[in-house]
């Protein structure tokens, strides 16, 4: 029997009719275990993963491998996007066993859940193999396993998952950080390290905070945005880059990746005034809502890297298929403008689509219409809280910056389906699916990313209900996730025992939950005046100051908020009614600082001290205009009542 049936998770359900006698996570697994005395075989993925599919295909829709997988072993299925807790304490094991990790993530484990043999992808007859291979030593050699497993564990619970260090960085360990980095840049393709190249989006974020000097983050979003890596012709980034050069992508596309990189892009736009970055951050906010927005009013998490079992086969052209679209003339003149060749850049002669030179608009239209022709990739429907938030922040930015309404309400629309389907009793589920909320907690990237969306989006509507929304969670965060040494847990203190209670401060693809936790609370302490989310924040901050020496391409969110604590951050209050233009304008100019990690306050004259957004406590009208105040630690300056003074003093911060 497959128990995957009733799941909300997609990639469950993806293997709800595999021969393979699957159960969910959870105790009725281990206790089945334990009564057939077998191990468990715990196979973890997710619904947007390429190789999961190859062994999916390979293996567990084979019946020959699925017989010895029922005889032998208890068979748990988990989406790591639903169970990143559980995904983490078991990817330490992986890669502690073999020194690297990845998904599908296969780990044989004791009914205690003790893993003792780790790997990823196998192919069918070396699977076959290891399972027969494992079922042997099971039965012939059990004390040994057990005893590894054991040894595995302690192992892994001696680390503390911290990186010590006695305090935040500081201006110093800025510069060393920026040093770091760029002494990894690829000066020739520009992005950090070699192949496979990710997008760096919260290094590159900590770049144009620092000023980005050497220019690291322009050439990067620059070489981002003309590769492969993006959606030349509807917009959005792929996962990876699988070459140096951003060439052929890893075609899945997530929602947090192109959260991510739209605030970056935007925010590099404010920086430089660059049209390549309005245009991407505005498609790549338009790409979120066409391809990933739901009924309910979320964001689904991913677009699958295949299509018809393919990789990649939705967004590959050959100059005879762009002839066949466009005719002779202009399918010459598309293959030079998107580098489509006649060998191809990637698989079977097909191309990847690059930009060179300018957008040709006439021709990116007809192609994006014949391309809606084509067989579309499987989306993973389920919402995910953490992501979301971080979707909220860039969808109120770029609403805000480039004076698209519509974002900002998509953002207000986000926030509202978390509010309404996500919190209970204070408390954050972590997915949903059509309107169901799932079962599972949420972690603490979902309290910190849900709480940064909320205050991005006070910032550019003036609502204090965010704010107060956005302090339950940090309140919860404060409350449920401490470690005791200064920073957080992954889980809160009442989450399900795992053999090991995950904790990573490293930012990998987003802001690990510590760094996210960090930037959250410094924003409502600079909002509210409250000490004790300052302390936490700097508290949180010391393992990038580790990193900043050693790693720093593994703290970019964690040295993005160092800058803004380094700062101040600035703090701007302005005072007036929210729909009156010169409100409006002052409101704008603040929005457009480039001070790192600035927060924005806009409200009503006469605001009390004690109110949702303190900052605005006292304030008031100067000779009855609007007027801004710019701060530090509630320490102000002279109010101004023009744009233009307040960009001076914004500039004289």
């Amino acid at each position: 029997m497959n128990r995957l049936r009733g799941a909300t998770s997609p990639y469950l359900l993806q293997h709800a009719d595999n021969p393979v006698e699957w159960f969910p996570w959870g105790d009725e697994a281990f206790a089945e275990a334990r009564r057939r005395d077998v191990p468990v075989l715990l196979s973890v993925g997710y619904a947007a993963c390429h190789w999961c599919h190859v062994m999916a295909h390979e293996s567990f829709e084979d019946a020959a491998t699925a017989q010895i997988m029922n005889d032998g072993f208890v068979s748990v299925k988990v989406d790591r996007e639903e169970r990143p807790d559980v995904d983490a304490v078991y990817m330490e094991a992986v890669q502690a066993l073999t020194g690297q990790g990845g998904w599908p993530m296969t780990v044989f484990m004791t009914p205690d859940g003790h893993p003792f043999y780790c790997g990823t992808y196998f192919p069918r007859s070396r699977f076959q193999g290891l399972l027969r291979a494992v079922s042997a030593a099971w039965r012939d050699q059990r004390a040994e396993l057990v005893a590894q497993g054991r040894q595995i564990v302690e192992a892994l619970d001696g680390q503390s998952g911290g990186l010590g260090g006695a305090a935040a960085p500081d201006e110093a360990a800025l510069s060393r950080a920026a040093q770091v980095l760029g002494r990894g840049f690829d000066e020739t393709y520009a992005g950090f390290g070699g192949a496979p190249k990710f997008p760096p989006s919260m290094v590159l974020e900590f770049l144009i905070r620092r000023g980005d000097p050497g220019r690291m983050a322009a050439r990067t979003l620059e070489a981002m945005a003309r590769g492969g890596i993006y959606d030349q012709l509807g917009g959005g980034f792929a996962r990876y880059s699988v070459d140096a050069a951003w060439v052929v992508p890893h075609f899945e596309k997530m929602l947090y990746d192109n959260a991510l990189l739209a605030r970056v892009y935007a925010h590099w736009w404010r920086k430089d005034g660059t049209p390549l970055a309005r245009r991407v951050a505005l498609e790549t906010c338009d790409w979120m809502l066409r391809e990933l927005g739901t009924d309910e009013g979320g964001l689904a998490s991913a677009l699958d890297a295949d299509s018809e079992g393919v990789e990649g086969k939705f967004y590959v052209w050959t100059p005879e298929q762009l002839v066949e679209v466009l005719g002779e003339e202009d399918g010459a003149r598309a293959a030079q403008a998107f580098r489509v060749t006649e060998t191809g850049t990637f698989e079977h002669g097909a191309s990847t689509l690059q930009l060179e030179g300018d957008l040709p608009e006439d021709l990116r239209e007809k192609l994006l219409e014949a391309r809606a022709t084509r067989v579309r990739p499987e989306r993973d429907d389920k919402v995910v809280a953490a992501w979301n938030g971080l979707a909220i922040a860039a969808l109120a930015e770029c609403g805000a910056l480039f004076e698209r309404p519509d974002l900002i309400e998509a953002a207000r629309r986000v926030a509202d389906l978390l509010d309404r389907l996500h919190v209970v009793d204070g408390r954050l589920l972590r997915t949903s699916r059509d309107g169901v909320a799932g079962s599972n907690a949420g972690v603490l990237e979902d309290y910190a990313d849900v709480a940064e969306g909320l205050l991005a989006l006070h910032a550019v509507t003036g609502d204090p209900e965010y704010v107060t929304r956005a302090g339950v969670l940090l309140d919860v965060v404060l409350a449920r996730f401490p470690d005791g040494e200064g920073g957080f847990y992954d889980t809160a203190d009442d989450a399900e025992a795992l053999f090991r209670r995950p904790k990573d401060p490293t930012d990998n693809a987003v802001p690990s939950g510590q760094s996210a936790a960090a930037g959250a609370l410094l924003s409502y302490a600079a909002l509210t005046g409250s000490t004790r989310h300052r302390d936490a924040a700097l508290a949180a901050l010391t393992p990038s100051a580790a990193l900043a020496d050693r790693h720093a391409r593994f703290a970019g969110w964690g040295l993005a908020v160092a800058a803004a604590a380094v700062r101040g951050p600035v703090e701007i209050a302005i005072v007036g009614d929210p729909e009156d233009p010169a409100t409006r304008a002052l409101r704008r100019t603040a929005l457009m600082s480039t001070s790192p990690g600035a927060v924005v306050t806009v409200g009503e004259p006469g605001a009390p001290l004690d109110g949702p957004v303190p900052l605005l406590g006292g304030r008031d009208l100067v000779d009855g205009a609007p007027a801004a105040y710019v701060c530090r630690d509630f320490a102000c300056r002279m109010p101004v009542t023009t744009p233009s003074a307040l960009a001076k003093e914004l500039a004289a911060t």
